[in-house]
């Protein structure tokens, strides 16, 4: 099959440290070409990868000193794929619905996975215009928002299954991983461990949106003594990190849609501690791979207890649900059935 990915061009494909959805669409590009599939990839210049390359801009948008508009240059990326559409079988979407009003014209299928959150008041109207325009969550309550929009498959995200190792035993701290948001509350894993008397390491990076989140809410509690700030990781550095936590805290105040870093902590055989919200439920088994809790009293109670968690049944959960090979066999599914369509 001739598949085109086409990715964000904010991060590179896989990123450098942070960026969920390009580094997902890695992870399926790569799983697409071990199956045996033509892909080509549209993404960033400084993009690695087996498939073919069409370099749209020469680096990430976010760490291109010229702070290029993502606009403008996803649009001339719309376009290429559009031009190129004929020899493809599928185009593969991950920018949201930019490319919705072309789509709907081009004889080529596509499908559009949904990456974000789906809450926002004007979605509902752009996708009732656009109700033709088959979409994948990457949860069950992603879609929840969306009634209206053209459903056609949910796909969890999933992981090479050698990206991580187990790790059987831990060391004698929390992890906290991702973006320093609002949403993502950092300052909840701060008060979780201080509450257990537990060191917390963060590794997470702040975007320009959050700056004053940061700098009012997060930097007056990073002087606390059990409390280590690392800043953004590498990939390299990310297995060891997580997998030598004896838990990974996501205590999260936001529907969810995913969360890629639940799977990759359950990869190293890490458990989470989790708050309730959107896809959570979806990817973690309550007293199985983690706890998932709904108040800081819980959430100190389920961190004192972590170590009746085996991390063991932690790695299997994931490579029996979440590895890359599985995801992009379900995307297969998909794409098969678009193409009959």
């Amino acid at each position: 099959m001739k598949i085109a990915q086409i990715a964000p061009l904010i991060e590179s494909v896989p990123p450098n440290a942070y960026g969920g959805t390009e580094r997902v669409v890695s992870y399926l590009t790569e799983a697409l070409v071990g199956l045996g599939h033509d892909v080509t990839l549209y993404a960033s210049g400084d993009s690695v990868t087996s498939a073919h390359l069409v370099a749209v801009v020469e680096r990430g948008l976010r760490l291109d000193p010229r702070r290029p508009d993502w606009l403008t240059w996803t649009t001339q990326m719309i376009d290429q794929v559009f031009e190129s559409a004929p020899r493809f079988d599928l185009l593969h979407f991950h920018i949201d619905y930019l490319h919705f009003p072309l789509a709907r014209r081009c004889k080529t299928p596509s499908v559009s996975t949904l990456h974000g959150r789906q809450d926002l008041p004007d979605l509902g109207p752009l996708y009732r215009h656009f109700r033709e325009q088959p979409v994948v969550s990457i949860s069950d309550s992603q879609r929840e928002p969306l009634p209206d929009a053209n459903w056609c498959a949910t796909v969890h995200h999933g992981l090479p299954v050698d990206l991580y190792r187990f790790h059987p035993t831990p060391g004698d701290y929390f992890a906290f991983l991702g973006r320093l948001s609002p949403e993502k509350r950092v300052d909840r894993a701060i008060q979780i461990a201080i509450g257990c008397g537990v060191p917390l390491r963060i590794a997470a990076k702040v975007d320009p949106a959050d700056r004053d989140y940061f700098e009012t809410v997060v930097r007056p509690l990073l002087a606390h003594p059990l409390i280590d700030y690392i800043g953004e990781l590498e990939e390299k550095d990310k297995n060891d990190f997580i997998g030598g936590a004896r838990a990974l805290l996501f205590p999260i105040d936001w529907p969810e849609p995913f969360g890629l870093v639940m799977i990759e902590a359950l990869a190293c055989g890490t458990p989470v501690i989790s708050y309730a919200g959107g896809s959570v439920p979806e990817v973690l088994e309550h007293g199985v791979t983690g706890y998932i809790v709904n108040d800081h009293q819980q959430a100190v109670a389920a961190a004192r207890r972590i170590d009746l968690i085996d991390r063991r049944r932690c790695r299997q959960a994931f490579e029996q649900r979440f590895t890359a090979t599985t995801m992009a066999e379900r995307y297969l599914e998909v794409y098969r059935a678009l193409i009959r369509h």
